[in-house]
This record gives structure tokens, sequence and C-alpha cells, in this order.
């Protein structure tokens, strides 16, 4: 096939991903609302139902799962759990499709640019949930958000960042661009899932402190309900970004080793070179307050919200109201 036809196959396969997530999105609401997170709802009503009975002693503290958890004799209906994941799971295997096929068109490395960027990482993102979710079955609950948020950063990519399949502006041409741009890719990546998971734990963490005081409920407590116990999605949180932090300081390392060997410098306070630098501040900061004791929970989590804000910022922001060396995102 020509250039030009593995470009289209290419668009064709990304809009395809577009549609797939948006009734994979649909599968992981209804879970939500009437599948596992439904049991969960009514295991804890219950639960506070029994803490209301007793005066409200013998409240959460240590135990979160109890008010979340379902009960065993009542298995939580994942039919559209499972739904969900075979569609991100067909997602994931289009938009790899159509990284591949955009890569071939270009014939050179398919993150030249912003939308190349950013279709590569929502494949990444998509292939590393689907392929924990064997050895992590917990995974499956980040489902909602991890698709949503694909779902808006292809929005995004093909109404805003798309430009045509070209060949690399010369900044681009070094075998750099495979060790600093894939790193920068996977770690954001799990960056993502990590703080999503910190925006969930804050839902179900809001819940389980009201429900101890068994304090009325509301939208938020409702939606809390549903979700795993807050030290679950904590740990989730904990461990994908211990993982992704070392990446990421290792992408910020071979830029600068790039940025010398092509502008004849390691490090120029370039928008982007400072914001790379924030966003691992940031997450260094996580990780620190994480193993502290009065910053674990609440505090930890909105950090790590904070460096997924930083590096959006970094990523859209900066390529976007700034002008520097890293100003070819093609936006």
């Amino acid at each position: 096939m020509s250039s030009q036809t593995w470009a289209y196959t290419s668009n064709a396969l990304v809009y395809s991903t577009i549609i797939v997530l948006a009734f994979s999105l649909l599968a992981f609401a209804a879970d939500l609302a009437v599948g596992t997170g439904r049991k969960r709802a009514d295991a804890a009503k219950l639960r506070r139902a029994s803490l209301a009975r007793q005066g409200g002693n013998g409240a959460r503290g240590v135990g979160a799962a109890v008010l979340t958890s379902a009960s065993p004799e009542a298995p939580a209906d994942e039919r559209w759990a499972r739904v969900g994941v075979s569609l991100t799971t067909l997602a994931a295997t289009l938009v790899v499709g159509g990284v591949v096929a955009r890569g071939v068109s270009a014939q050179r490395p398919p993150w030249g640019n912003m939308y190349e960027f950013t279709i590569t990482a929502v494949a990444t993102m998509l292939v590393i949930w689907v392929g924990m979710l064997p050895r992590r079955p917990d995974w499956r609950d980040l489902g909602i958000v991890v698709v949503l948020f694909n779902l808006l950063l292809l929005g995004v990519a093909v109404l805003v960042l798309y430009t045509e399949s070209a060949q690399l502006v010369p900044a681009l041409k070094s075998y750099w661009l495979w060790i600093h741009v894939s790193a920068a890719i996977i770690a954001s990546s799990v960056f993502a899932v990590g703080s999503l998971a910190s925006v969930l734990y804050l839902f179900a963490e809001r819940y389980e402190r009201r429900a101890t005081s068994l304090s009325r409920g509301g939208l938020l407590d409702a939606l809390g309900a549903r979700l795993p116990a807050s030290d679950q999605l904590d740990k989730v949180a904990y461990q994908t970004i211990a993982f992704a932090f070392p990446l990421w300081f290792f992408a910020v390392v071979a830029g600068a080793v790039w940025a010398e060997d092509a502008w004849g410098r390691y490090w120029g306070w370039d928008p982007k070179e400072v914001w790379s630098f924030v966003t691992l501040v940031v997450y260094a900061a996580y990780l620190h307050a994480r193993a502290t004791a009065g910053w674990r929970g609440r505090p930890a989590a909105i950090i790590a919200i904070v460096g997924l804000a930083a590096f959006l910022f970094s990523y859209f922001g900066v390529n976007i109201f700034f002008v520097g060396l890293h100003s070819y995102g093609g936006a």
C-alpha cells in the first residue's frame, strides 16, 4: 500500500477506537450502576444500618473494606464489567494498529508530533491496563476512569492536534527519539493510571469517612459507596507511580543528553524542560508524602492529581501557549 493509504488506514483505526471506547465507557458505567458497584452499595447500606442500630459504634477505621465489599453470599453481576474489558481490549488492538499504520505511512517512529504522541500514549495506557488485568484483577475497577481519560485524549487528538503524516523536523532526526520519547510515553501513561486511581481514592475515602459518622449521603457518597475500598485504590496508585517515577527521571536525563547533542547544552530552562522537571518534583513529593505518616491518604492523593495536572500542562499547555526549542508539536 502507498503511504497515503497507510495514513488513511491509521485514521480509520483511530476513529474506530473512539467508537469502541465510547461503548466501553457505557459498559463500565452500567457496571458501576447495576453491577459490581450496585452490589457494593447494597452491602454498604446494610452496614450503615447495622452501625445505626449500634449507635455508631464499631465504625470502619482500619476495616474500610467492610462498607464497600459485596456479600459473598450474593456475588455481584459482572457481565457489564466483562463487556467493558472486552471492548477496551478491542480498542487497544485498534489504536495499536493505528499507531503502527501511522509509522509505516511516515517511514519513521510514530511520535514525531503531538497527535502521534497522544495516540501512542493512549495505546500504551490501554495495553498496560488490559495487560495487567490477569495479574491484578483489582485494576478492573479503574476501567471507567481509564476509558474516559483516553476517550478525551483521543477526542483532543483528532479534533485539535491532528496533523498530516509527514517527515520529521531536523531536530528530531536522532536515535534519541526512540530512547527519550518512548520512555516519556511509558512513564506518562503509568503516571496517569496511578493518578486516576488517586481520583477514585478521594471519592472512596470521603464516603468511608462520612459513613463512619453516619452522615447523610449525597451524590458523591453514592459514587463512593460503589467503589473499592480506599486502601485498595491507594495501593494501586502508589505502586504505579513508584514504577513510573524512575522511567520519567530517565526520560528527563535522556532529554538533557539529547539536548547537548542537538543544541550544545544539557539544560537551557526551555519551558518544556522546566515543566518536565516540575512534573518530576511533584511526583517525587508524592512518593515522599506516601512514605510520611502525616501525609498519607488524602494529601498524598491530591499531590498525585497535581502531578497529572503538571504533566498535562507540560504536554498541552507548553506546546500550545509557549514558544521554545520544543515548539514542533504540530498543534
